[in-house]
């Protein structure tokens, strides 16, 4: 009698999952994989079959899947296999408007992929999604023309009604929003139209062993831009793209401010960060505040700088608690630039009042770092009315063309510190209080040049 109560348990198991299969491959609803069908309604039939049974695998075999938007639900896994590529639409119709979740424009273009308000998502396989961003950062040329950059205004019918397929932007490759229980890995993102992978909002982010590249002449292809977001972790990734390559942000001037929502808990660890304007980037956009982070076990190749923190007056919000060790940068122009001056037209010695606008830097840690090939060696700037304080550099050694700067900022210590540059002072501190500099060293000084060069408290 168990015997058969047995079996029939099991053929009542397995008649049940061959009725609610947890694998839904995208072929089965339509898809064609050529690479030119555009297969936007086959992923949603997937997804929603998946979301009928409670959850499962959206499986997109080898071939060449052309999109528009494919939003994702809760217990779903997007798993794009190898030999298998997912091809972003060129065409703005093909991505639906979605809200702005900060409140400053009506609405924007969906991204290629999307998933808002689920839990337990998953992004995984061997193979490649491709937001052929080409035509879209062609476009954005047309639509700023820049001399100096060789942008050109549009000339032909054909060209201005490109740059009409931007009234609602760029589609971004992946955005996730208001989700939970996130992990994307091992898959090779390539050639996003806008940022590569945007959590925003989201809780329980992981991004693991993804390759990231944006090909050269990429506009604001940052990265990974984990936007007002709490436990992250990035790590064992490849980053070689036309901006940024991790981007920390929460939100910009008053509007991140409302939300006040810090993206927190984030460790960044085991990456190769190559070309990008900066390996790790935190701001510009961070109003609603960014802490406790930890940068660690990195290599940076080639990048424009290092560690890049940046704000202005007006974003306000407060950045602190970031600890990044044991990292070797080669060729990064400056491996360090921490700024209050990103962008606008005010300057170091201007006093400002100080209000909800104001952004504060503070308890800022670096050890166990090498930079060598540099041309600055690094670049500290606060403001007038609210200097910027409490770094510390320990073991650190830097080998650049010019010094490392300090202007406008309060105690800074240097411990085990090494600073060789081919011209110049190692040094140079400006309008800056409470500089500790009896860890400071440097290897061949140049003759009738000082180590430090401090103007003092002005």
């Amino acid at each position: 009698m168990k015997r058969r109560r047995t079996a029939f348990l099991f053929a009542l198991v397995t008649s049940l999952a061959a009725a609610h299969p947890t694998v839904f491959n995208v072929r089965d609803f339509g898809a064609t994989g050529d690479g030119v069908t555009i297969e936007t309604a086959a992923f949603a039939r997937a997804v929603a079959a998946a979301s009928s049974a409670g959850g499962g695998t959206v499986l997109v075999p080898p071939g060449r899947y052309l999109s528009g938007t494919i939003e994702l639900k809760s217990h779903i896994t997007l798993e794009v296999a190898g030999g298998a590529t997912i091809l972003g639409s060129e065409h703005p119709d093909d991505y639906p408007a979605t809200p702005d979740e900060w409140g400053e424009e009506k609405e924007v273009i969906a991204p290629l992929i999307y998933a808002v308000d689920a839990d337990n998502i998953t992004l995984t396989g061997r193979g490649t999604i491709d937001g052929q961003g080409r035509i879209w950062w062609k476009r954005l040329e047309l639509a700023h023309p820049n001399p100096k950059r060789g942008w050109r205004p549009p000339a032909t019918p054909a060209e201005r009604a490109e740059v009409k397929n931007l009234s609602r932007g760029r589609p971004r490759l992946i955005r996730l929003v208001r989700c939970r229980d996130v992990l994307i890995e091992n898959l090779n993102l390539r050639n996003a139209a806008d940022w590569t992978v945007h959590p925003l909002l989201c809780e329980f982010v992981r991004v693991e062993r993804v390759a990231i590249f944006g090909e050269k002449g990429s506009h604001n292809t940052d990265g990974i831009d984990p936007e007002a977001c709490r436990q992250v972790v990035i790590a064992g990734c490849r980053i070689d793209t036309g901006d940024d390559c991790v981007t920390l942000k929460s939100g910009r001037d008053a509007s991140g401010r409302r939300m006040g929502r810090p993206t927190e808990n984030v460790t960044i660890s085991d990456c190769v960060m190559y070309r990008g304007h900066g390996g790790v980037t935190i701001g510009s956009e961070m109003s609603g505040g960014v802490r406790n982070v930890t940068v660690t076990n990195c290599v940076f190749q080639g990048t424009d700088t290092g560690i890049r923190i940046k704000s202005q007056r007006g974003r306000g919000g407060v950045v602190e608690g970031v600890t990044v060790s044991n990292i070797v940068m080669q060729d990064v122009a400056t491996p360090f630039l921490i700024t209050t001056f990103y962008a606008g037209g005010d300057q170091p010695e201007d006093v400002r009042p100080v209000d909800e606008g104001t952004p504060r830097y503070r308890d800022f840690h670096f050890a166990s770092i090498t930079a060598r090939g540099a041309k600055i060696a690094g670049a500290i700037t606060g403001l007038r009315e609210m200097p910027v304080g409490d770094f510390t550099f320990t073991d650190v050694q830097i080998a650049a063309q010019s010094a490392f700067t300090i202007t406008n900022a309060a105690d800074v210590v240097f411990r085990g510190v090494r600073i060789d540059t081919a011209q110049g002072p190692a040094l140079v501190a400006h309008n800056s209080d409470r500089i500790n500099t009896e860890g400071l060293t440097r290897g061949s000084p140049h003759a009738g040049v000082p180590l430090i060069v401090d103007d003092g408290k002005q």
